[in-house]
């Protein structure tokens, strides 16, 4: 279903493609199913990573996941290549398509996403915009499902900035059957739009949506708790001036206590420890943070093993 398709945003995926992706993800990470790919002329398929911002966990778990299934991964470095002399995404965009089977970018702006797809004639893969971490959804959703055996019915709860993690879990768990709770300081709610996509997509699903500035309501009972860093990328000089707003959202001991019992707690990550969440919750017995990264290369496994054949 998803052979040769963009992957830009989860609000162009079905109920139906998110269930497969996540079904092949952990028949992937159990050993159960095992592929080798072909690319173009029958070689070894190549990804191209072309990330503008910093990486860890995309970079080596897309270069990971590609090794795995057979390919090969060529990193493009922005510093090296003529996109940082300026060179025009649609020229880029073209000539990249004839050298690779699948391209992954890392961007400032989802519209420079989009026309890289709009101009490339191979799959483009969103590996994080300033409006949506669909990949990183994803790997949250398997995780989920991991430790509960289901997601039907889970509740999440997401504490902090309305972002492009927020933005993607609203649309992920609605067409997965997740009610969600985003729980943010008032003038740091999600985008109204991406609420209004996320709120058509659960009526469908019967998912229940929860934007509230009440972190304790959205914390009650919760079976998960997951949080993110208070200022993303290219918000750096931001950072110091919003801790005394976000302070009440911070995931610890307190929140997590008026969780479920057996609920976890989860973070992206990179995390600043004493911040968005306490060391003693994102060490704690309850984290399945490691879990959860480790789950980037299983799902992204999937994505391009689903995309490419």
């Amino acid at each position: 279903m998803m052979k040769g398709k963009d992957f830009l945003t989860l609000a162009n995926c079905s109920t139906q493609e998110v269930r497969r992706l996540l079904d092949l993800a952990a028949q992937m990470k159990a050993g159960t199913l095992n592929r080798r790919l072909a690319g173009n002329y029958g070689a070894p398929p190549i990804l191209g990573l072309l990330f503008y911002k910093a990486s860890t966990r995309t970079r080596v778990s897309f270069s990971t996941a590609i090794y795995q299934l057979g390919g090969q991964v060529l990193d493009l470095n922005t510093n090296v290549t003529q996109v940082s002399r300026g060179e025009p995404v649609a020229d880029t965009a073209r000539v990249l398509s004839r050298y690779l089977d699948v391209l992954a970018v890392r961007t400032y702006e989802q519209q420079e996403l989009e026309a890289f797809a709009r101009y490339a004639d191979i799959p483009v893969i969103n590996a994080l915009s300033d409006l949506y971490h669909p990949c990183q959804a994803l790997a949250d959703l398997l995780t989920v499902r991991e430790c509960f055996g289901r997601l039907q019915g889970i509740t999440l709860t997401y504490l902090g900035d309305g972002n492009n993690v927020a933005h993607s879990l609203l649309l992920g768990c609605a067409l997965a059957g997740v009610n969600i709770r985003i729980a943010t300081p008032e003038k740091f709610a999600p985008q109204a739009d991406i609420v209004t996509k996320a709120k058509n997509l659960a009526a469908i699903a019967g998912t229940e949506i929860t934007i509230t500035t009440d972190p304790k309501m959205a914390a009650e009972n919760a079976h998960a708790l997951y949080t993110d860093v208070w200022a993303s990328m290219g918000q750096e000089s931001q950072a110091e001036q919003r801790i005394p707003t976000f302070q009440a959202y911070q995931l610890n001991q307190d929140l997590l206590s008026l969780a479920d019992p057996d609920a976890i707690v989860l973070h992206c990550l990179p995390a600043h420890r004493g911040e968005e969440i306490t060391e003693e919750v994102l060490e704690g017995e309850q984290s399945r943070v490691w879990d959860q990264a480790e789950n980037r290369m299983h799902a992204q496994k999937a994505l391009l093993a689903s995309i490419l054949t």
